[in-house]
C-alpha cells in the first residue's frame, strides 16, 4: 500500500501588504529617512518576485497614503522620485515575468511624472497574466469608498441605476479593486496592528498577520512565515470554515 502524498497548500489568491518601517529602519542606522525608503524599494522587487513564484494572483502594496502628504516636503519629493525610478527600472522585469501593473489611488495631487510613468507602465504590462501587482499611491480607503458612493449617486441621477438595485455588489463594482478578488491575507510589517485606512471595504474577511520586522528587511523567509501562519488559520467566512 503506497503512502498518501501530502496535500499541496493553496496560496491566498490576493495578498496585500502594509509596508511599514522604512523610516525607523534608517533612523536605527543613523541614516536619512530616504535611505530607508530606498532600501524598502529593493524589498519591493524581492517580494514581487517571490509572491509570483508562490502562485498568488494579486499582490497589493500600500506605498503612499493620502495622509502621507503631511510628511516633510523633501521626503515627499524623494518618494515621488523613487516611484518614477521604480516604474522605469522595473518595466522590463515585469513584462518578462508576465506581471500586470496597476496603480490604486486618486490622480489628483500626484506629480505629472509619476502619473505619466504609471500610465505607461499600466499600458505596457496590460497583457501580463501571471500576477497583478497593485501599488497604492495617494490611496485612502475612506476616500475610495466615498468616490464609489459618488459614482452610485451619479448613476442614479442619470437614470442608469435604480436605487433599489444598490447593494454590496453595486458598490464593489465601483471600487478601484473591482477587477480583482478581495484580499485573503494582509501582512503588516513594523509591529503595528492596524489597517491605517487600507482596503477597509475589501478586507472584511481577510486574515491579518503582523510582523515585528521592518519593511526593508522583509524577504522570502518573512513571506514564508506569513504564509505559514495564514495556512494554520481556519477561515470562518461569516460562520462557515474554509480549508
Amino acid at each position: 500500500m503506497t503512502s498518501m502524498e501530502p496535500e499541496a497548500s493553496i496560496p491566498p489568491r490576493h495578498i496585500a501588504i502594509i509596508m511599514d518601517g522604512n523610516g525607523r529602519w534608517a533612523e536605527a542606522r543613523g541614516r536619512p529617512r530616504i535611505e530607508g525608503h530606498r532600501a524598502g524599494a529593493k524589498a519591493v522587487q524581492s517580494v514581487v518576485e517571490n509572491t509570483a513564484r508562490c502562485g498568488v494572483e494579486v499582490l497589493t502594496l500600500y506605498s503612499f497614503s493620502t495622509e502621507n502628504w503631511s510628511r516633510p516636503k523633501a521626503e515627499i519629493s524623494a518618494l515621488m522620485a523613487l516611484f518614477e525610478d521604480y516604474m522605469s527600472s522595473e518595466r522590463d522585469r515585469l513584462v518578462d515575468q508576465g506581471i500586470r501593473y496597476k496603480r490604486l489611488g486618486r490622480r489628483e495631487g500626484l506629480p505629472t511624472g509619476v502619473l505619466d510613468r504609471s500610465d505607461r507602465l499600466e499600458a505596457e504590462t496590460s497583457h501580463g497574466a501571471s500576477m497583478t501587482l497593485q501599488i497604492a499611491i495617494n490611496y485612502g480607503s475612506r476616500q475610495e469608498i466615498t468616490d464609489a458612493a459618488r459614482r452610485l449617486a451619479i448613476d442614479v441621477s442619470m437614470g442608469r441605476l435604480n436605487p433599489d438595485d444598490i447593494d454590496e455588489k453595486a458598490l464593489s463594482a465601483r471600487m478601484l479593486t473591482a477587477a480583482v478578488p478581495d484580499p485573503d491575507l494582509i501582512i503588516r510589517t513594523g509591529g503595528e496592528a492596524r489597517l491605517s485606512n487600507f482596503l477597509l471595504w475589501q478586507s472584511s474577511y481577510a486574515e491579518l498577520v503582523v510582523q515585528d520586522g521592518l519593511w526593508p528587511d522583509f524577504d522570502a523567509d518573512a513571506l514564508h512565515r506569513a504564509l505559514q501562519e495564514y495556512e494554520q488559520r481556519p477561515r470562518r467566512l461569516g460562520g462557515t470554515t474554509s480549508r
